[in-house]
């Protein structure tokens, strides 16, 4: 059922780093994408897939994690993500890419939870030196990275603490906290 793969794909960040993820099933998630939504059906995006170690550790370095987590730069070594797509937006196509990135990653992310991977979408990226380490065209646009992995963490969804933070946070056993705020909080109008 689609709520349930929805209540599963949280922001794993922490992977099963020896499991690997077959070129196959990262083509078969760019497919979900590719039938996915496209403002004015331009279609410009396109993705560069990774599912070697060497190439996953060059990508590794230039992405940042968990920005609430201050004290934690990342997955260490045996944690780290399979694999990886790049999304990018082809300029030569548009030069802009509406809200294409986000229908496509989150096509791609459900359809990870439902072969049993999960992955986290990742806006901080180094994008000048990625682009420089890849060698990727000048026309293409380095939108999203999208890590995957076979998760190695528990998430808990949270109520909105009295606080009102919205900052997620860890516990000593290793359990990533999400606090989501309540639909009452979001729904303001009732016609």
């Amino acid at each position: 059922m689609l709520k349930d793969l929805i209540q599963k794909n949280r922001s794993y960040r922490r992977f099963i780093e020896d499991e690997p993820i077959l070129r196959d099933t990262l083509t078969e998630l760019i497919n979900l994408a590719r039938f996915s939504p496209s403002a004015g059906n331009l279609q410009p995006l396109k993705y560069i897939l990774s599912c070697k170690k060497e190439k996953n550790e060059l990508i590794f370095k230039h992405i940042k994690w968990a920005a609430y987590l201050t004290d934690w730069v990342g997955p260490e070594k045996g944690e780290r993500p399979s694999a990886y797509i790049i999304i990018t937006g082809d300029r030569n196509v548009s030069s802009n890419f509406y809200c294409d990135h986000g229908i496509a990653a989150q096509s791609i992310l459900l359809g990870a939870i439902e072969k049993g991977l999960g992955g986290c979408i990742i806006a901080n990226i180094d994008k000048q030196n990625l682009i420089k380490d890849l060698n990727i065209p000048q026309n293409l646009e380095i939108l999203l990275v999208i890590a995957l992995g076979t998760p190695e963490e528990k998430i808990k969804i949270e109520g909105i603490p009295e606080n009102k933070s919205i900052k997620y946070w860890r516990t000593a056993d290793r359990t990533h906290h999400v606090p989501k705020r309540s639909l009452e909080d979001i729904i303001l109008l009732d016609y």
